[in-house]
């Protein structure tokens, strides 16, 4: 089977149709203006040698090239070969707020979609790394124990919703507890040893109205577990949308009927963070918070976790771009006029 490693550079083939499209332009105009200038006998007794056929296939063979190194730039590998390797990472334990207030939508399209984009954009960027998904509300649950197949994963964040936790309200506290508990900590059959590879990310609004969060870090932290936090949301806010029968219903209202307008709790989750020794990142419409959170984690230590099986693959660019030299040589010996003395029958005869 064939994969690309620089799968996005095939979009580069989209030139091919261009430029073969500007190319039938400019001929179709050169046409108008010659037809304007004199008639096709005419023509072709001022230019006996010209061939309307040869600029033709002049144009296919530089088209066939292009779209042959832009393969070769795509570097299509083959292989089936299956070859053991040592594998080294670190346990992350991911916290994702489902309350309420995530569906506000401040961040578009609201903040639970961004938080679920978040960690699908960080699963594509570890390596052998072990993940936990915890999710929470007014209670904390174990989602996904830890595992290194990221494809289930992404599917178990793809169905996180905010029905998940019947409680309301936002127990972050309680979440990182959860995922000390991913990690074996508290369990009277798991020989618990302080290291420095395990992180707990906690992704919120910061809204937390049920337990001491900080406390929960430094905990963590005593244990060798770094703490980091991830804020979804805006400091202006947004109001919370109430849904039935899967249609929007208005906004959440408090006791008075007032709309309530939930915001991003920045000072609360900087604590958390400071708390744990990790970072605090604001969730952006670029990857750069994601890249500085990448670069924290990086600094985990590694553990070993035994061997495991990774396929090799073999680059193949060199068939592509070396066809791609053959159509761009033929295309330079390829003269657009009609030559007698020198034809193709010719040079097979010699």
């Amino acid at each position: 089977m064939i994969h690309f490693e620089h799968i996005q550079m095939l979009w580069l083939l989209l030139l091919v149709p261009f430029f073969s499209a500007l190319y039938i332009m400019l001929q179709v105009r050169n046409r108008r203006r010659m037809a304007a200038f004199a008639d096709s006998d005419m023509l072709a007794r001022l230019e006996p040698q010209r061939s309307h056929r040869r600029p033709v296939a002049k144009i296919v063979l530089l088209m066939l090239a292009l779209a042959c190194f832009v393969i070769a730039l795509a570097n299509p590998r083959v292989g089936t070969q299956i070859v053991k390797g040592q594998r080294m990472g670190a346990d992350i334990a991911i916290c994702m707020d489902v309350s309420n207030s995530m569906m506000a939508e401040d961040l578009k399209p609201n903040r639970l979609e961004r938080s679920k984009r978040a960690v699908s954009n960080l699963l594509g960027q570890l390596g052998a790394d072990r993940v936990s998904l915890i999710v929470f509300a007014g209670g904390a649950y174990i989602q996904m124990p830890l595992t290194s197949d990221y494809s289930a994963a992404k599917m178990f964040v793809e169905q996180v919703d905010c029905n998940m936790v019947a409680t309301q309200g936002t127990a972050i506290g309680e979440a990182i507890r959860k995922a000390m508990e991913s990690f074996g900590y508290g369990d009277r059959d798991v020989e618990w040893k302080k290291s420095g590879n395990r992180a707990i990310l906690v992704i919120s609004d910061g809204e937390n109205f049920e337990d001491d969060a900080v406390e929960a870090a430094k905990e963590a932290r005593s244990q060798g577990v770094m703490v980091c936090a991830m804020g979804m949301g805006s400091s202006q806010g947004a109001p919370i949308p109430v849904y039935r029968n899967g249609r929007q219903a208005g906004y959440k209202t408090d006791r008075n009927g007032q709309t309530v307008t939930t915001r991003l709790n920045e000072p609360m989750l900087n604590e958390i963070a400071r708390a744990g020794d990790g970072i605090y990142i604001r969730a952006a419409g670029s990857n750069s918070g994601i890249s500085a959170m990448m670069k924290q984690l990086d600094r985990l230590e590694k553990t070993h976790y035994g061997e495991a099986a990774f396929s090799e693959y073999e680059s193949r660019y060199y068939y592509p771009l070396a066809l791609g030299l053959v159509f761009l040589v033929i295309e330079v010996l390829f003269t657009e006029k009609k030559n007698k003395k020198l034809n193709l029958g010719k040079l097979l005869r010699m």
